[in-house]
């Protein structure tokens, strides 16, 4: 009897297996087309970000370091391998300075490649518009 409704199931199963589109990406063959929910790369706007380090406090992956040498003077580092791309760096912000984009990192061999200072504020510091990091398209 447990074979006879084995057989029962499988069959369907098998026929529409076999006769229906696969759904899988050619991704080394075609374009990769990422969905607009996509969490990707970490970018940080300098001129909103104040280093008070609540990005990196509530991180789950430990990818934010925040290095500080006095009130003014703090660089926020950024660790892609580390990522989780939670969004949670994104949502703890409340100065709105942390986005995630719709971008990939690109993989290296060479983990210090992808390590990267995402925010560097010395004393005496004034924001200009072309410091400001904006999303690649």
């Amino acid at each position: 009897m447990f074979r006879l409704h084995s057989l029962f199931y499988l069959l369907p199963e098998l026929w529409r297996t076999l006769f229906t589109q696969p759904i899988t990406i050619g991704f080394p063959f075609r374009p990769l087309e990422l969905p607009p929910y996509f969490q990707g790369k970490v970018i940080v706007n300098p001129a909103r970000c104040t280093g008070c380090g609540l990005c990196v406090r509530d991180c789950p992956a430990f990818a934010l370091k925040l290095e500080r040498e006095s009130r003014d003077k703090f660089k926020i580092i950024y660790y892609p391998d580390l990522c989780a791309y939670c969004g949670q760096c994104e949502t703890s912000c409340r100065f709105e300075a942390v986005t995630l984009i719709n971008e990939f990192i690109r993989v290296t061999p060479d983990r210090d490649t992808l390590m990267q200072a995402i925010v560097e504020r010395g004393e005496g510091y004034s924001p200009s518009d072309d410091q400001i990091a904006k999303p690649t398209d």
